[in-house]
C-alpha cells in the first residue's frame, strides 16, 4: 500500500465521525523507486491531506518531508521538496501491518501491500 492510498482512506464504521487519517502500524516497508513526474506531484500536493502525508511517512521510517507548517507556496515548485514528496507518495510500500481507525482503534490488516477494509456486520 503506497501513501497516496493511504491519504485517500478512511474508517468507515458506523457511527464514526474521525475517521481520518488512519493511524499505521507498518510490519514491512520496501523502497519501490519510480519516475518523477513533476507536474504529477504539484497536482497532488492540492489533493493529498499534507499532514497526514507526513505522519504516514514517518510511520514508516520515512522523515524527510518538512513539517506542515514549514511550507509554503514556494516550496511547491522546489524540485528537492517535490522528490521528497514523490518519494512518500509512490515509493514507500508498506507490505504487511495494519491501518488503526482514529477514534475507535479498530485495525484493517494489510497483507501483500493490500488493505482490508470490509467492515464487520455491526459496523456496517
Amino acid at each position: 500500500m503506497r501513501l497516496i492510498t493511504h491519504n485517500m482512506m478512511c474508517c468507515n464504521i458506523k457511527g464514526v465521525t474521525n475517521g481520518f487519517p488512519l493511524k499505521i502500524e507498518a510490519e514491512l516497508v520496501e523502497v519501490r523507486e519510480t519516475e518523477f513526474d513533476a507536474e504529477f506531484i504539484t497536482s497532488m500536493l492540492e489533493k493529498v491531506d499534507y499532514p497526514a502525508l507526513v505522519a504516514g511517512a514517518v510511520a514508516l521510517g520515512y522523515t524527510e518531508l518538512p513539517p506542515a507548517e514549514t511550507v509554503d507556496e514556494a516550496m511547491k515548485t522546489d524540485e528537492a521538496f517535490l522528490r521528497k514528496v514523490h518519494h512518500a507518495l509512490l515509493d514507500l510500500h508498506m507490505l504487511e501491518g495494519q491501518l488503526l481507525c482514529p477514534e475507535t482503534g479498530r485495525p484493517f490488516t494489510v497483507k501483500d501491500g493490500i488493505p482490508n477494509m470490509l467492515l464487520h456486520e455491526d459496523e456496517v
